[in-house]
């Protein structure tokens, strides 16, 4: 019993932590967006700190690095996010990994990618800071059917882009955020910080600690005690 009420008070204790976080996501999330310079400055921050601040920014986009990030889903359907580096406006050369959005899968013939349109010259967007996207499975090197010089991907990591095409990339990514336009889908899904499932299991431990308590006192004091003195009158 003491092991389980210390198990749910546990997660009682890792809700909070996680509704702390949430607050905190959400006060970030209603700063000032950061432009071009601010952000410079700003990513001598931990990244922690920065993660889910919006950004207005402005630049060119360099449609050539585009890269499409395979089996990433949007409203269950499978498809690619889209990434496309932009090169930030400013007098330090400066490049920003963003994700632009979504396109769905073309089931026919899985190397076949949507259209998607990539202005040229200035353009400007605004979106949230975030990290590198979330890796999913990879097969082994050559087990993949798509070739190496597609720009389909299973993964990107940005320390290993930033090798791979030598551009100035910063450390984060950008979420760009907005209507649909260009032929990509940008419903992302809402940062949820997973506090209903810490309930759930402290819910699932004090049940269980209230169930031995009701068994505790069922079997060793009721049919010791109690019952045996009803049966002897």
């Amino acid at each position: 019993m003491a092991g389980t009420a210390a198990l749910g008070r546990w997660q009682l204790d890792r809700a909070a932590q996680k509704q702390a976080l949430a607050a905190a996501i959400e006060a970030r999330g209603r700063q000032a967006p950061l432009d071009a310079p601010a952000l410079r400055q700003a990513l001598a921050a931990p990244a922690a700190q920065l993660v889910h601040r919006p950004v207005a920014l402005q630049g060119r986009w360099l449609a050539r690095q585009t890269v499409y990030l395979d089996n990433r889903q949007m409203h269950g359907r499978p498809g690619f996010f889209v990434l496309t580096p932009l090169e930030l406006s400013g007098p330090d050369p400066a490049v920003v990994l963003v994700q632009r959005g979504w396109i769905p899968r073309n089931f026919q013939d899985r190397t076949a990618l949507a259209p998607v349109a990539t202005p040229e010259g200035q353009v400007a967007i605004t979106g949230r800071l975030a990290l590198s996207p979330a890796r999913l499975y990879e097969m082994a090197p050559g087990a993949d059917p798509v070739p190496q010089a597609s720009p389909i991907r299973q993964n990107i990591d940005i320390a290993a882009y930033r090798r791979e095409t030598g551009l100035p990339l910063l450390d984060m990514s950008v979420v760009q955020t907005g209507a649909a336009s260009e032929g990509l889908q940008r419903d992302w899904s809402p940062v949820d910080a997973g506090v209903d499932k810490h309930y759930g299991y402290a819910f699932q431990w004090f049940g269980l600690c209230a169930l031995m308590a009701v068994l505790y006192v069922w079997f060793q004091l009721f049919r010791r005690f109690v019952r045996p003195r009803r049966t002897a009158a």
